[in-house]
């Protein structure tokens, strides 16, 4: 149903712009606390890291209640953490309250998706499924640059008085726009957990890994390393992810379209971003113009990244949907996780310049899984 997409759309967004609006404020946020880098980014990776340990249990967990009164807690956890983060603690304990909402961001996410294609035609789901994951280019193109914006006018704190209040607007339109949905009949552990034994769904598993690792092993530092290697200005920043972003919006359009066509053909496509981009910023040169063409092509490869995940590793295990979805977002977090944690041990011991290298890496990774998948399904087919 269109307007539970929207509605789950607008939580999305809540939870992309607390998970990484801060990717554009790490720099202010290392200097504020005199820390390296590298260790600003475990606010990124810790958060990422939590999703990926404890995603699919949660969802699990969680099964058998009230798809909005999961929506609301998970997006009231997200409300609290921009609260107190507002009010600049102690490092350790934003680091603590950042994790807060990660128990619940898979199970939001899983819920909403779920939520949206509930009675829908088999043919619609993957459109409902992309306006769902619209709100990830959207917070991109809007609430992303904006907090970034407000840290390098304002100070960072205040970008999360403005991630606090995207929460409370989407924990109101969930609350007054959903309907209860008590769980009639909740599917048993065993049947969601026999996925776990199809073989093209873990290869799909491996995928979505390795292409979020690609990801986030560059993007994650995005300020830092135009700021560095490219000599941007730090107030520039905002207007590249607000490019990034806009350019984001028609790529989750096209996407959503491409995958009711063909799930490899439309992965592969934007997956071929991670060996361009990384290619592109290394042999670029340092002119805006340059700059501004490889951020709006990154943007548009990028952007349905996690649709394409969820959408390929479902396609593998589509009578267990919820289940593959909490997957597919936990290991795509720990693909962010491993890949912002690889990125910053490499900036630590031999500068932000090597990075991409690790994208390359894990672009090509991901690109096998793919073809290996393909050729266990032929055999299958031959069987």
């Amino acid at each position: 149903m269109k307007k539970y997409a929207y509605i789950g759309a607008l939580g999305f967004l809540s939870v992309i712009t607390t998970e990484f609006g801060i990717i554009g404020i790490l720099p202010l946020i290392a200097k504020h606390y005199d820390v390296t880098i590298g260790k600003a980014g475990i606010l990124l990776s810790a958060f990422a890291l939590v999703i990926a340990l404890t995603g699919p249990f949660m969802t699990l967990l969680l099964s058998g209640y009230d798809k909005k009164k999961v929506m609301l807690t998970s997006i009231f956890l997200f409300l609290i953490t921009g609260v107190v983060s507002a009010t600049a603690p102690p490092f350790w304990i934003l680091i603590l309250v950042r994790l807060l909402p990660a128990f619940l961001q898979p199970v939001y996410i899983a819920t909403a998706l779920s939520l949206a294609v509930i009675g829908a035609n088999p043919s619609d789901k993957n459109k409902l499924m992309s306006i769902v994951f619209s709100g990830v280019a959207i917070a991109m193109v809007s609430t992303v640059p904006l907090v970034s914006y407000i840290a390098s006018v304002c100070n960072w704190q205040i970008s999360f008085v403005a991630q606090a209040l995207v929460s409370f607007i989407a924990l109101c339109f969930i609350c007054f726009g959903l309907p209860n949905t008590p769980v009639r009949e909740k599917k048993s552990f065993g049947s969601q957990l026999k996925i776990l034994r199809q073989p093209t769904f873990l290869i799909s598993t491996a995928m979505n890994f390795f292409m979020i690792a690609a990801w986030f092993s560059i993007y994650s530092y995005f300020a830092e390393y135009f700021i560095t290697e490219k000599n941007i200005k730090e107030s520039s920043v905002s207007y590249l992810l607000f490019l990034f972003g806009i350019v984001g919006v028609l790529a989750n359009f096209i996407a959503g379209k491409l995958l009711n066509k063909s799930v490899t053909f439309a992965t592969l496509l934007f997956l071929s971003g991670t060996i361009i981009i990384p290619i592109a910023l290394l042999y670029s040169d340092k002119s805006m113009v340059t700059i501004a063409i490889i951020t709006a092509l990154w943007g548009f490869l990028y952007a349905p990244s996690f649709l394409n995940a969820s959408t390929y590793m479902i396609s593998s295990a589509p009578n267990a949907m919820e289940f593959a979805n909490s997957l597919a977002t936990s290991f795509g977090n720990m693909g962010v996780s491993v890949g912002t944690f690889l990125s910053g041990v490499i900036i630590s011991s031999f500068g932000i310049q090597y990075i991409p290298w690790l994208t390359i890496s894990f672009g090509t990774l991901s690109i096998l899984m793919i073809t290996l998948r393909k050729i266990m399904e032929k055999r299958q087919r031959n069987k």
